[in-house]
């Protein structure tokens, strides 16, 4: 596996190696050991999630004010845009976002430490997105920022479609209204 250097230096896109032939491939998906020697971080993964969405959906940007989630996130069908806000008031970086395309193609995954907003739009067809956590789900911890927020402008690949909302995400509080960690 190696890391792809981001806009914000705490998320890391990782590419891990593949090996492919006409037989199909295969790829190491997660190796505690490696993703700690990439990242820095000693710890572990509580949570697996698995969700399936139609293009155009957008979902976020979530994030949990108390017990904080860490995620590792990748897309095993279709493709993504995929997107991290810092809102760590102390960060050097807060404020900024970063966003990437994750695929089944290109096997990338992305890993958000607690401390971000996350949430992502659906490019292909559908796209089945599994992560993989560092704390629980917390319904009620969980905020969200509004996707288009001026304050953040956002640059999604909405290529002139409108994006499928819940109603949460609809609701969601402005950038300047959130909470934030410190």
């Amino acid at each position: 596996m190696k890391v792809v250097t981001t806009t914000i230096s705490d998320v890391l896109l990782i590419e891990p190696e593949v090996f492919e032939d006409a037989r199909g491939f295969f790829f190491e998906s997660f190796n505690q050991r490696v993703f700690e020697q990439l990242s820095g971080r000693v710890g572990y993964f509580v949570q697996d999630n698995h969700s399936r969405s139609a293009q155009n959906v957008l979902r976020g940007l979530h994030y949990q004010i108390k017990k904080p989630q860490g995620k590792l996130v990748c897309v095993v069908v279709g493709e993504v845009f995929d997107v991290a806000v810092d809102i760590r008031k102390s960060s050097p970086t807060f404020g900024q976002w970063d966003g990437v395309i994750l695929s089944a193609d290109n096997k990338r995954m992305l890993w958000i430490p607690e401390g971000f907003a996350h949430g992502y739009f659906v490019l292909s067809e559908y796209a089945e997105f599994l992560y993989k956590t560092t704390d629980y789900w917390a319904p009620e911890h969980e905020r969200s920022i509004l996707w288009n927020d001026p304050d953040l402008a956002i640059d999604w690949p909405l290529n002139g479609n409108t994006p499928l909302l819940s109603k949460k995400d609809q609701e969601a509080k402005r950038f300047c209204d959130a909470e934030f960690f410190p």
